[in-house]
């Protein structure tokens, strides 16, 4: 396994080591491992086609060829078609979320899941690989002082070699920027592929919607210190892409979490409008650290 590549901030405190996921070979994680439960989650919303290639393809090479994960647990956040049977036919746990967005599913899976090492991904990737699980809890098995592991990718139809989603660019990025400069080193904030022990995930709150991810960047560095954030280079990522109209919720929850995690006085809901359309109501709320 190479060495890891500090990613280092010239004027603040550096960002914990940059990983490849070809640094880990599975077998030896699979040794590393020394009595640690792994549970892979997956929150996952109207995702039938996509989820249950995900689930069998881990099945096959990380729990029944290579032992590494010992739980596939799917949230189903209220779905209306058959993502739930799905993934369950092809060898996932199934617990049904209450509805409430993508914080409040990552919320539930750390109460439900088994493991001490919890890796989540999206439920939505085409391409996905075991690869992506493997580059996620390698770092956690083989270094010691890591307290979450965040992914970075190659997104084809971004134009980029290593770019973020709109929202992730041109919101995210720059509120990091000027609000939290030490994270201004992490690649892809809004990345929904990540590791952590449970300790730590259960340690933190969890805000409900598409801000969960900066929240919990912020919160875990803050407990835990910069340095014991990792990123992980998974290579390719191909997954669906969202409407236009679908971003500015996205986003503006986004706005709202940092706002809170920075301070700033700010609204707890903002009323979205746009010609031809009803308006759209964004509110910020979080669920409580577990312990």
């Amino acid at each position: 396994m190479s060495a890891p590549r500090a990613v280092v901030k010239e004027n603040g405190p550096a960002v914990g080591p940059t990983f490849d996921h070809r640094d880990f070979d599975v077998a030896a994680l699979v040794d590393a491992k020394a009595g640690r439960r792994i549970s892979l989650c997956l929150p996952a919303r109207d995702e039938e086609p996509t989820v249950g290639p995900i689930v069998e393809r881990v099945r096959q090479r990380l729990v029944e060829r290579h032992p590494l994960v010992d739980e596939i647990l799917v949230v189903d956040d209220a779905s209306s078609d058959a993502t739930a049977r799905t993934a369950a036919d092809a060898g996932a746990r199934v617990v049904v979320g209450e509805g409430r967005g993508k914080g409040e599913a990552l919320w539930t899976a750390v109460a439900n899941a088994a493991g001490d090492l919890l890796v989540f991904c999206d439920a939505d990737v085409r391409d996905f690989d075991p690869r992506f699980v493997v580059g996620l809890v390698g770092p956690l098995l083989q270094h010691d002082g890591l307290a979450f592991v965040k992914a970075f990718y190659e997104r084809p139809t971004d134009g980029g070699p290593r770019g973020g989603g709109r929202v992730t660019e041109l919101m995210a990025r720059p509120l990091i920027a000027a609000l939290f400069p030490e994270l201004s080193a992490i690649v892809q904030p809004l990345a929904g592929e990540f590791a952590a022990p449970r300790a730590v995930l259960e340690s933190v709150p969890f805000v409900e919607g598409y801000g969960v991810d900066l929240g919990l960047l912020v919160d875990v560095s803050r407990a835990y210190g910069v340095d014991a954030i990792a990123q992980v280079d998974l290579g390719v990522r191909v997954h669906r892409n969202r409407p236009l109209d679908d971003l500015g919720p996205m986003a503006t929850v986004v706005l709202l979490t940092a706002l809170q995690r920075a301070g700033i006085d700010a609204p707890g809901a903002v009323e979205l409008e746009a010609p031809g359309a009803a308006p759209v109501t964004v509110r910020f709320g979080e669920r409580p650290a577990r312990r």
